[in-house]
């Protein structure tokens, strides 16, 4: 009898007509897995059914399971869903419903579907979660955000939740494991021997997943909250692809080659299928052969290997809600790392990312690009990584070059900046979309991986073409970053990311400038608000052309009580573009109602 081993995950729901979705599962054998919707009362824990097989209308689904190196996954499309409506679901398997279980202390999973001509979305985004412990195991870290965002909706199901969960990167770490992880591989192999008590395989990555998607809370929200998803660099191990020294390194390594693999093919299993559309998935070459195969495991291996060939960008994705377009960059896998030509993005991504960003101007109000690592840093620790990759690439010698690539290293200089090509032409991309009457009302890049939160605005764009904030009908433009949602940052870190934004920061990163000959960024830039520290989501809420920024904290309660989300920021980011638009418009009405007159 085939059972559920993880999930459901409700992934992909459509943001344009709001009739189609696709949940994810991992079960324990093969079996054909259905997703019945309407069966459900949504406003009862226990989930019981009310009806049998269900009307021949009712909105449903259905896959047969693949494997995976003994694993065994589907994703099931589920069609005919009512726009506009929060319509429940359970799972079964082979006939025998799995999920929601009876008695469930959680409400019922639904799948929530735009309503037609939606103007209002709200994204909830955040980086770097360790699993939390089980509850009996003191939390080192503090409460998770996630877990306690779980536990807000839980108690409230008619609480306001997000219409999407944007998780920007290191959702496991394959380097840094928990000691329930470390005890489990210690069963399996001799620590003593590389990668130690580190990830090195396909079924050890599992493991990571199983414990950190298995938590009840954490499982129930991505049932019931649509997701999309990125890897950073310790979903395979920290600092990925610093630079062609390091790679060089890992690759002398015995241990490398698998890890890099399993990585790639867990990442496509468990968070990347699910970013796609049930289009892109049925155009999907490497999904048909997994599909079509009795073991897909060496299929997926040979697709996801870095050498395989792609039409185009493998991990990078776009999303339409409306008019809201996200663009989801992959910036590890697709890095160029030679020194003469080093880039975050390699050419087929930089391109696509530029055809996306100008694709039909004006159709579009938001502009959001998911990046892990984020564009504007502290200034400071801007020029600290253009100054290490100016002296990397030999412009002081070779004994400063070997410096600065020990410094790159272990101070992780490998952001944007580190970059300076590659800041540059995604500087010049962004002021060319918010500028001109097809500008949309913002442009928003969302990061992570600094383990802090923080706003930042350009402030002009020297040299650029119609450099962002130039005009009224010019768009927004920010840095939004949340990090972490569940992690933590030493003091000593903190302490260098605030002296990073001040002015003795700023004049000593000029001083780096000066030595490395970078000259000046093409942007410059302030901090509007943070930093923040602490576990914690940011929720951007897109209405029309406004747009509202919250930052919400997990804090423990008093008396060691229950985890709660606390509001640090709330504000509008677009207040005066909004008042503009709306005295436009009124001024538009009246000029209307003056020339219907005169036409009487």
């Amino acid at each position: 009898m085939a059972g559920l081993r993880l999930g459901p995950l409700l992934r992909y729901v459509d943001g344009e007509s709001g009739t189609s979705a696709t949940v994810w599962v991992e079960t324990d054998r093969p079996s054909t897995v259905r997703v019945r919707c309407g069966g459900v009362d949504p406003d009862t824990a226990s989930g019981s059914s009310r009806h049998g097989d269900g009307a021949p209308d009712t909105p449903s689904g259905s896959a047969r399971t693949f494997q995976i190196a003994g694993h065994h996954y589907a994703l099931v499309p589920v069609t005919g869903l009512a726009p506009g409506a929060a319509t429940p679901y359970e799972v079964l398997l082979d006939g025998r419903r799995v999920w929601p279980p009876e008695h469930s202390p959680f409400p019922s999973p639904v799948i929530r579907t735009p309503a037609p001509g939606a103007r209002e979305l709200r994204v909830a985004f955040g980086s770097c979660r360790w699993a939390a412990p089980p509850e009996r195991e003191r939390d080192p870290v503090g409460p998770d955000a996630l877990d306690t965002l779980a536990v807000r909706l839980t108690a409230d199901p008619g609480a306001e939740r997000p219409d999407v969960l944007l998780l920007l990167g290191d959702q496991v770490y394959a380097d840094a494991v928990s000691r329930a992880t470390r005890r489990w591989l210690a069963a399996r192999r001799d620590l003593r021997d590389p990668p130690g008590a580190q990830v090195g395989e396909y079924e050890e990555y599992t493991r990571l997943y199983d414990e950190s998607w298995g938590d009840p809370e954490v499982r129930w929200l991505l049932s019931t909250v649509p997701s999309c998803m990125i890897f950073d660099d310790h979903d395979v191990v920290d600092d990925w692809n610093t630079s062609a020294a390091w790679l060089a390194g890992m690759r002398g390594t015995a241990w490398w080659p698998e890890r890099l693999a399993s990585g790639l093919m867990s990442y496509w299993v468990y968070q990347h299928l699910g970013n796609l559309s049930p289009a892109q998935l049925a155009a999907d070459p490497l999904y048909a052969a997994v599909l079509a195969s009795p073991d897909g495991t060496e299929a997926l291996r040979r697709g996801c290997a870095p050498t395989a060939s792609s039409a185009g960008p493998r991990w990078s994705y776009r999303r339409d809600f409306g008019r809201v377009r996200l663009l989801m960059v992959d910036t590890r896998a697709a890095r160029v790392l030679d020194e003469d030509e080093r880039a975050m993005l390699d050419e087929p991504t930089a391109d696509w990312l530029r055809e996306q960003a100008l694709d039909g101007p004006g159709s579009y109000d938001h502009l959001l690009i998911g990046s892990s690592l984020p564009w504007l840093l502290p200034p400071l620790v801007h020029d600290t990584e253009t100054w290490s990759a100016a002296l990397c690439r030999g412009v002081r010698g070779a004994r400063w070059a070997r410096l600065a690539e020990k410094l790159r290293r272990r101070a992780d200089l490998e952001h944007w900046a580190a970059f300076p090509a590659s800041f540059a032409r995604l500087a010049e991309l962004i002021a060319r979309v918010a500028s001109g009457p097809a500008a949309p009302a913002t442009v928003c890049v969302l990061s992570g991986d600094v383990h802090h939160a923080y706003i930042a605005e350009p402030e002009r764009a020297d040299g650029l073409p119609d450099g962002p904030a130039n005009s009224r009908s010019d768009a927004r433009v920010f840095q939004l970053t949340c990090s972490p949602v569940h992690n933590a940052v030493h003091a000593v870190i903190r302490a260098g990311f605030r002296f990073g934004w001040s002015r003795a920061g700023r004049r000593l990163g000029r001083a780096l400038t000066r030595h490395g000959r970078t000259g000046r960024p093409p942007v410059r830039w302030h901090r509007t608000a943070g930093p923040w520290f602490g576990n914690q989501l940011m929720t951007l809420t897109l209405r029309g052309r406004s747009a509202r920024l919250r930052l919400d904290q997990a804090r423990t309660g008093r008396a060691r009580g229950p985890a709660r989300l606390v509001t640090v920021f709330d504000r509008n980011l677009t207040a005066e573009q909004a008042e503009q638009a709306e005295q436009a418009e009124q001024a538009e009405q009246a000029e209307q109602a003056e020339q219907a007159e005169q036409a009487e």
